[in-house]
């Protein structure tokens, strides 16, 4: 460390400017700068040395845990793509759950709606058949005069 001497002697004056005075070597500040800040350098190398030390790990670390997120992104990726085709399957075989349901109720429907129609039509059938043969008796009556009056 630099005595107190020495470094009061960096604040000296250097003279007004004028004549001239008792000659002399200039001072050389850079180099008693780095001369009184050399040990202080020093000691700070193992310290720089440990700061990279622990950079390098730090970087090996994150290249690791790089690594491992990439694994891991990729085994997420496969397990989502698998489940995505059997999702994709299982959506498949529901809708066609669903259509042959509604197939189902509709042929249902149409049945039911058949069996209605051949209800009506055998409730019905007598009385058409009545009247088709009544119409017929009074056609052959000689009721199909222009004029006469249809039951």
């Amino acid at each position: 460390m630099p005595r107190t001497r020495s470094f009061l002697q960096r604040f000296r004056g250097a003279g007004a400017p004028g004549a001239a005075s008792a000659v002399g070597v200039p001072a050389d500040r850079v180099a008693e700068t780095a001369a009184e800040l050399e040990p202080v350098f020093d000691r700070l190398a193992p310290v720089q040395a440990e700061c990279e030390a622990i950079r390098a790990r730090a970087r090996q670390d994150a290249e690791l845990t790089r690594r491992r997120a990439d694994e891991r992104a990729a085994a997420v990726l496969a397990a989502a793509r698998a489940n995505a085709e059997a999702e994709r399957v299982a959506a498949s075989l529901a809708a066609g759950r669903r259509v042959d349901d509604e197939r189902e109720q509709a042929l249902t429907a149409a049945d039911e709606q058949a069996e209605r129609v051949r209800r009506h039509a055998a409730e019905a059938m007598p009385r058409y058949v009545d009247r088709v043969v009544e119409q017929a008796r009074l056609l052959l009556d000689g009721h199909d005069q222009p004029g006469a009056p249809v039951p």
